[in-house]
């Protein structure tokens, strides 16, 4: 089952169940009503819930094929994270951290997924997507709802270095008509991570339909974003709450406009050199000097 996430879980449950010890199918009745909660809880709390033993849920897992409790668990997440409301993920976050250990919990998990997203990022494929933002006619990048966030800073900084830069968003005008120029010599880079934004993955489909070569950046080859990709950038973001962890996303961002800067080192010299001019003089930033 762990080379192939697709498959259904629950219907894999429910094959299996007639097969199952009697504490194994008080376990699959506690997942089949609540999957939600299942996910986020290890292998001791799942067994203290339903009243078993710790290596029986293990047993469990790999009564359905799977390698160990994680790997489950793991399937369980994917099976739900675009399907959790936010009410949802309120309640779930209260298991997630306490208000006093917010800060210390958020931070360590936002390390985690930096670190799961070094594992899991394919040099080759940040290597392609950068060759391609040089050989594109034009740039189109969308992130919508939270991921809005995130293409408006690539779009902020790939805008400072090239000349060639769109930012699709909400506004007057409709995400298609923004996109209504869009060839088969463009690149449209997609921005998404749970719940996907239903509006980004149109935009790839309708991109896509036009020829042009789409990169995602998401958090899973499973996304519908990776589905309409020629190339997707896995960045990890689990976070069991109700704000999603984009400091993932958010390093693949930074890291992919620092690779195209370093290949446009004269160009941006003479950029910064003139912003500063235009800084110093209309005052953008504060230029005070300190009386020390």
């Amino acid at each position: 089952m762990e080379d192939n996430n697709k498959q259904d879980l629950m219907r894999t449950i429910q094959i299996k169940f007639p097969r199952l010890s009697k504490g194994q199918k008080l376990i699959a009745e506690y997942i089949l009503k609540h999957y939600d909660k299942a996910a986020f809880m290890t292998a001791a709390k799942l067994g203290i819930s339903v009243g078993v033993s710790e290596s029986t849920v293990v047993r469990f897992a790999n009564e359905l094929g799977f390698s160990g409790y994680p790997k489950l668990q793991k399937a369980l997440q994917e099976l739900i994270k675009n399907k959790l409301t936010t009410v949802q993920r309120i309640e779930l976050s209260n298991d997630f951290v306490s208000e006093e250990s917010a800060l210390k919990g958020v931070l360590k998990s936002d390390m985690e997924n930096i670190r799961a997203t070094l594992e899991k990022i394919n040099h080759k494929t940040f290597e392609d997507v950068v060759n391609n933002i040089f050989s594109a006619n034009k740039i189109y990048i969308i992130g919508l709802r939270s991921s809005t966030a995130l293409s408006e800073f690539l779009g902020f900084y790939l805008n400072l270095i090239l000349d060639n830069v769109k930012v699709v968003s909400y506004g007057i005008s409709d995400i298609f008509e923004q996109m209504i120029n869009v060839t088969d010599k463009d690149l449209v880079i997609g921005i998404g991570f749970p719940r996907y934004a239903a509006r980004t993955i149109e935009a790839l489909s309708f991109a896509r339909s036009r020829g042009a070569k789409v990169t995602a950046i998401t958090d899973s080859l499973l996304s519908p974003l990776a589905a309409r990709a020629d190339y997707t950038l896995i960045a990890q973001s689990n976070m069991a709450s109700f704000v999603d962890s984009l400091v993932s996303p958010l390093s693949v961002i930074n890291a992919l406009i620092i690779a195209v800067g370093l290949r446009e080192k004269e160009k941006i010299s003479k950029t910064f050199s003139d912003l500063e001019e235009i800084w110093q003089e209309y005052q953008v930033y504060s230029f005070k000097e300190s009386n020390l």
